[in-house]
């Protein structure tokens, strides 16, 4: 049973055009929402058809188009078509000897906004982004067990309040695994947790700018890795041939995580400094000590809260920034990221102008990097594409 929705006119285009997250601002009728998982027909004001949806809350969102056919229900043969597609798309990354850990379903860029599934040395984790895409569970996990040799499925449920993780046993089916599960990235043992909360201990997108810095900005060089979680950066910067990698991050847990990364491949910790502390009070002890790095890794999370600050990726980027080039080396490189989705491309290079220019300093740009081919993004939906890099030189 579909509920009908209707698109306002001066926005039937954008929809007619592709765009696949219906807004509460775009409908004349929200108030047919009634419950998330409803199958929803999109037509606009005229009567025009769109396409077909599900109503699910997310972020700024209030459901999904998942096709735009209008003989196409969203059943049981949608979820394995888009399924077997996706895994078809992925087949490089399933034959790569080197490689066992990858995204296999990106949402809306594989045709299903508000889920993913990421594939783990034969496990698989669903990653649920929405009460309504939930409502779905039975289909999706049909259609892996169905389409894929699975050693085990596990979920998290990211649809709590402020689209926080649901803490659960996040079990599925198949069997449970052995924690931590290692996996390969390029060569390099990652160890995984896939029922440990919200975090399974690596950020997939970043897998190209892990292998870049172990191939190009590490040999001789100090590295500094801030906001460094379970210290993947500080890995493949060690691998490379580091002289020395300094991992800062303000979690408890970020110290047995980065030591446990570096046993798993052969390193001695103890060549390299872990730092629990926030990283703001590092810089200025750097500054202090007049402390400099060769290579910089800035990743933080778009927005983190410690004690005694709010760091805000679309307002205080500029800031962070200016703090790193103080304590990196003339000709070093400051590797800059941000995952926030409402930071453009144009306005992440206009912070690097800024700072450098408020410094009065000279930079070039080395190399860029957005999401990698397993992050298929929707051509319609540029926010999908959500993930900025830039190497950084600093004159």
């Amino acid at each position: 049973m579909e509920t009908t929705i209707k698109i306002k006119m001066e926005q039937s285009n954008k929809y007619q055009s592709g765009y696949p997250l219906l807004m509460k601002d775009a409908l004349v009728n929200p108030q047919v929402l009634t419950e998330e998982g409803q199958r929803l027909n999109v037509v606009d004001e005229q009567g025009n058809y769109i396409g077909k949806a599900y109503y699910g809350l997310q972020n700024k969102g209030v459901g999904w188009i998942v096709t735009n056919k209008q003989k196409e229900a969203i059943d049981q043969q949608l979820f394995d078509q888009r399924i077997i597609k996706a895994i078809e798309h992925r087949k490089p990354f399933y034959e790569d000897p080197n490689t066992s850990a990858f995204r296999v379903f990106n949402g809306e860029g594989d045709g299903i906004g508000g889920l993913t599934v990421d594939y783990f040395a034969g496990f698989y984790l669903i990653n649920w982004y929405s009460e309504g895409i939930y409502q779905f569970k039975n289909e999706v996990v049909a259609a892996l067990t169905k389409h894929t040799d699975y050693r085990g499925i596990y979920e998290k449920k990211r649809f709590a309040t402020d689209g926080k993780y649901v803490d659960d046993d996040d079990f599925v089916t198949g069997e449970r695994g052995e924690f931590p599960i290692i996996v390969q990235e390029n060569g390099v043992n990652i160890a995984v947790y896939l029922n440990e909360g919200a975090m399974v201990g690596v950020f997939l997108d970043q897998r190209e700018v892990r292998k870049t810095i172990r191939d190009r900005y590490a040999n001789g060089k100090t590295v500094l890795n801030t906001f460094s979680y379970t210290g993947a950066f500080s890995i493949f910067a060690a691998l490379g041939g580091a002289m020395k990698t300094t991992s800062v991050d303000l979690a408890n847990r970020s110290l047995p995580k980065t030591i446990e990364q570096f046993a798993l491949n052969e390193l001695d910790y103890q060549e390299h400094e872990i730092f629990v502390e926030d990283v703001f009070k590092f810089f200025k002890r750097a500054v202090k000590k007049e402390k400099r790095f060769d290579t910089v890794i800035l990743d933080p999370p778009s927005f983190a809260r410690s004690k005694k600050m709010t760091f805000s990726a679309a307002k205080d980027y500029k800031n962070l920034l200016k703090e790193a080039i103080a304590i990196t080396e003339e000709k070093g490189v400051i590797v800059a990221s941000t995952n926030h989705a409402g930071v453009s491309p144009k306005k992440f290079r206009g912070f690097v102008e800024k700072a450098f220019a408020e410094l009065g300093l000279p930079y070039k740009i080395n190399e860029t990097y957005s999401l990698p081919d397993d992050f298929k993004v929707h051509p319609s939906f540029k926010e999908g594409d959500y993930l900025k890099v830039l190497f950084i030189e600093r004159g």
